[in-house]
């Protein structure tokens, strides 16, 4: 098995995965429902990482990159001027995988015309 196939950022989207289709719930951070920070904090702790709570304190940890990478956290905000409030894992080939409101546990792409211009940076952990 390659390095690739067993590291963390692999490993957390691979966990991320097997909670397709469970319902938003705020708060969350199980099978009952995720949101968005609840999901990467859930898939980060399969792969061996601890991370915060709250996708404002994720935003503070890891290192801002431009090219993204799979397993990178990319994070949103509802316009420049806000705070972040929403975050996904960057899953390769132009697809992140996240928790919404409308959708749950969903995969999108990164140039979905909701998303993309919300887009605020990424980090790498």
């Amino acid at each position: 098995m390659s390095e690739a196939a067993t590291s963390p950022q692999t490993k957390a989207i691979a966990a991320a995965k097997t909670q397709l289709g469970i319902k938003y719930q705020w708060g969350g951070m199980s099978s009952r429902g995720y949101d968005c920070s609840g999901l990467i904090k859930y898939a980060y702790a399969k792969a061996g990482k601890t991370l915060p709570r709250t996708t404002v304190e994720m935003y503070k940890k890891g290192t801002r990159v431009t090219s993204l990478k799979a397993g990178d956290l990319m994070f949103f905000a509802p316009n420049k001027a806000s705070r972040v409030t929403h975050a996904s894992i960057y899953m390769g080939s132009g697809k992140m995988i996240h928790s919404t409101s409308s959708k749950g546990v969903s995969i999108a792409s990164t140039s979905n015309p909701y998303w993309k211009p919300k887009f605020v940076g990424a980090k790498r952990l």
